[in-house]
């Protein structure tokens, strides 16, 4: 108002005092640069009452009673770097690795996918399947056999139902089953001049075509099969015809027709055709049915890859030298409950990269699984602190070399 005059007071807040000889920050005790920092984070994060957890809970702890600037920089690096909890903890995120499709061949038969269904109720002596099918048409064989067979007897199945029907393919697609990792089906291959392409450890998705193929004859067997579920083998035949015969979505064209350029009688015809083209004609259509069968299966990996990535994501990029930790998934555990085991082990170098999602890595020999794995299953290592709460056991020296006392043998 005009005529009045009013003092204002420029009152400073400062935010730091003395409590029982303690700088406090608004009632926050401050750390000032150096251990007791890193002794703060161990206590809110490691130990047994603060649980090891995520940078959420760890961060509300801490802040309950502690502040130094960039206190949240710090705690993320501390939780992102805590070697419990990239061993223990499940990722939530999406797995890493996008889709890798294998090569699309030029030709039927050039390459094949190789599996077995196991475990089946007897049926005329039977209890396997083995299921070949070919990438480029699609057309499939169901093989039952006598038990899971060997590597010789499956070399012979091969001969009696593939060779003699369509040659020798380029390329065989299967999982690493004893049959295909053997000594005698590797030289068998190498003789042959056929490329082996062994599926990644735990990874079923290298051979997703027979996987698929095999979840196709199972849904018709257990719609035909009777209570007993003994006559399996019988209608062996009458499958293969009807899944040769159906349209494949990846193709758009029947295995039959993408093979021979010709639809098998089904039943008697209703409309009389004319009469059959000449033989030139018909090898112009087939060709030209096979020219867009290539089109056609390369538009569907393009879709699938489209469709697949969605559901994961490139992850950190791993090169040859890292160091990873390895999912124990699909490892054996010597535990006594699974449950409480880790979610991860390592961390190991990795020493090869095979493909864009496939990496070898140099594991302990105790461990005598297959060293290559999917993108998937392994976890970068490089940046976590060493398990200072784990130590490795002390060595003696032994005639000049180390040594190492054993506590107690898990297994054998």
């Amino acid at each position: 108002m005009p005529g009045r005059r009013t003092n204002f007071a420029k009152v400073c807040i400062f935010p730091f005092s003395l409590k029982d000889g303690l700088l406090c920050y608004r009632n926050h005790v401050y750390i000032p640069p150096g251990p007791g920092r890193e002794k703060a984070l161990r206590l809110c994060h490691d130990c047994k009452p603060a649980g090891h957890f995520g940078l959420f809970k760890t961060m509300h702890l801490i802040l309950r009673d502690f502040w130094w600037p960039k206190i949240r920089k710090d705690v993320e690096k501390y939780v992102n770097t805590c070697p419990v909890c990239q061993r223990s903890k499940i990722r939530r995120e999406k797995p890493s690795g996008l889709l890798h499709p294998l090569p699309t061949p030029s030709r039927p038969w050039e390459i094949i996918s190789a599996d077995f269904i196991t475990d089946l109720p007897p049926s005329c002596g039977f209890t396997t399947i083995l299921v070949v099918v070919d990438l480029f048409t699609k057309l499939a064989h169901f093989i039952p056999c006598e038990g899971l067979p060997t590597a010789k007897e499956t070399a012979d199945l091969f001969l009696q139902h593939v060779f003699r029907l369509h040659g020798l393919p380029k390329s065989l697609v299967t999982d690493r089953g004893s049959q295909f990792t053997s000594r005698f089906w590797k030289a068998l291959q190498k003789l042959l001049g056929i490329d082996s392409r062994l599926s990644s450890a735990h990874h079923p998705q290298t051979d997703g075509q027979t996987e698929r193929t095999n979840a196709t004859l199972e849904q018709y067997l257990r719609c035909y099969v009777n209570y007993q579920q003994d006559n399996w083998a019988s209608l062996l035949p009458l499958s293969e015809f009807a899944y040769n015969n159906g349209v494949q979505a990846s193709t758009k064209e029947t295995p039959f027709f993408a093979n021979y350029g010709f639809h098998p009688r089904f039943f008697p015809p209703v409309i009389e055709t004319s009469e059959v083209p000449a033989a030139e004609d018909w090898l112009q259509e087939l060709t030209a049915v096979q020219q867009l069968l290539l089109q056609q299966l390369d538009q569907a990996k393009e879709d699938y890859k489209r469709h697949a990535d969605k559901h994961r994501q490139p992850g950190p990029e791993i090169k040859v030298g890292d160091r990873v930790f390895l999912s124990t998934r699909f490892l054996p555990s010597h535990r006594p409950c699974r449950k409480l085991d880790a979610r991860f082990i390592g961390p190991y170098p990795v020493v090869a990269q095979l493909n864009p999602v496939t990496f070898k890595l140099q594991l302990p020999r105790s461990m005598r699984i297959h060293p290559v794995f999917h993108r998937s299953l392994l976890l970068p290592a490089d940046g976590v602190r060493p398990d200072t709460d784990q130590p490795a056991p002390p060595s003696v020296l032994m005639n000049g070399e180390e040594e190492f006392e054993v506590e107690d043998i898990l297994d054998s």
